[in-house]
């Protein structure tokens, strides 16, 4: 059934806005008279974005989306809604009537309908795959196999929330280091592009040798003063080049490996990864999605090639007739304590309990890790800071010091 966007006119005179569902145009407009609304705009509307001639950019498109926390919030709705018994149907009505998000609105007005033409609801949700991932989905047909609809709604809404909380836990942490970082550099730009070439005037009239530190750094504001656009244009170069070569096969492999390699860094990733595939792999389980079915899943958003093609070995001797422990013992980015919280749950028969017990694990130790780092990084960045500004303000202070010991 199509899906209509309008807007009206109330008894009072008030502007409208919304959308209605309906045979045709013309039903719409007679859905929306029996409500005592009084259309003046209706168009046909389509969850999907309309195409735009070659090289033009949507700003509605780039402003109009479905954040992760809106979608953790319509889900959590829907699981309460079903968990007092209304039907799905009624459920989906009641919740659009709540959804503030023009886009979201739409995108369950279509899945409202699909689902009232006889489709499931994992089926409607598949039709929007830019919206609803691939464990959404699979976790809602699993849902819908078993009976446990609203639970499982329920736990993706948990799942949706732990996820996003960690990612804004982790962003939170970052953002004084960063901002710190920018307006280091920020200074520094400006003491060797405005304030040394001041002295440089001073110097030249002294018609002697400069020492070395000055040399450098009127060496370094010249060429900042001179080529500050060579230099800018290199670095976009060079980020643009990095960023094609790392979607590359070889790109990735090797990238992905730097990732779980590097010093410090490296074992917050691993961590981080552990956290990703307990919390996943636990939350598709429990919702009673076959093992296999899961792994794949987590094969393909685990983000990192190297444990994607650990997970995918682990599968093919699960198929064998062996356990979820044994295959991935073999793997050096799955750590002995993930192995054996897995060997546990495998044996006493509560293995999405132990995975969502990693998850929890190593979400505190990732975010414990990265407010130690940079809670150090923080007086590390200053120090630096201190030692580049000191150079140069030694380097400023040299001549003039020599000058006045040759006065004396």
């Amino acid at each position: 059934m199509p899906v209509y966007e309008y807007k009206a006119l109330n008894r009072a005179g008030k502007r409208l806005k919304g959308i209605v569902d309906a045979d045709s145009a013309m039903a719409a407009r007679h859905k929306l008279r029996d409500l005592k609304v009084f259309p003046v705009a209706l168009e046909e509307t389509s969850s999907k974005p309309r195409s735009l001639p070659s090289g033009q950019i949507s700003v509605s498109s780039i402003f109009r989306r479905v954040k992760p926390v809106e979608l953790s919030a319509m889900t959590r709705q829907l699981a309460t809604l079903m968990g007092a018994g209304i039907s799905l149907v009624s459920s989906l009505e009641a919740l659009i009537a709540q959804i503030t998000n023009p886009l979201l609105k739409k995108i369950m007005a279509h899945i409202k309908e699909s689902v009232n033409e006889g489709n499931s609801l994992a089926f409607s949700l598949s039709q929007h795959p830019k919206q609803f991932s691939e464990v959404y989905i699979n976790m809602v047909r699993a849902g819908e196999a078993s009976g446990s609809l609203d639970l499982v709604l329920g736990r993706l809404a948990e799942f949706s929330e732990h996820r996003e909380a960690l990612k804004g836990r982790l962003r939170a942490a970052m953002v004084y280091p960063i901002i710190m970082s920018i307006i280091g550099v920020l200074a520094l730009m400006l003491i060797v592009t405005f304030v040394v070439p001041k002295f440089v005037e001073v110097f030249s009239e002294m018609e002697r040798a400069l020492p070395l530190p000055t040399l450098l750094v009127i060496g370094a504001s010249n060429i900042l003063k001179s080529f500050w656009w060579v230099i800018l244009l290199f670095l976009t170069i060079a980020t643009i080049a990095f960023r094609q070569f790392i979607k590359t096969p070889r790109g990735k492999y090797i990238w992905d490996g730097i990732k779980l390699g590097a010093p410090i860094v490296g074992l917050v990733n691993i961590k981080l990864a552990m956290a990703r595939f307990g919390r996943t792999l636990g939350s598709l389980v429990q919702s009673g999605v076959p093992l296999i079915s899961s792994l794949e899943i987590v094969r393909n958003i685990v983000n990192n090639n190297l444990i994607a093609d650990d997970i995918k070995g682990a599968m093919d001797e699960i198929q064998e007739g062996k356990s979820l422990a044994v295959p991935l013992a073999k793997s050096k980015w799955f750590t002995p304590v993930v192995i054996q919280m897995i060997s546990v749950g495998e044996q006493s028969g509560e293995l999405e309990k132990m995975l969502n017990k990693i998850a929890d694990i190593y979400e505190q130790e990732v975010e414990s890790q990265i407010m130690a780092m940079t809670s150090m990084l923080e007086p590390v960045m200053i120090l630096v800071m201190a030692v580049i500004v000191g150079f140069i303000a030694f380097s400023v202070l040299l001549p003039i010091l020599e000058m006045s010991q040759i006065v004396h």
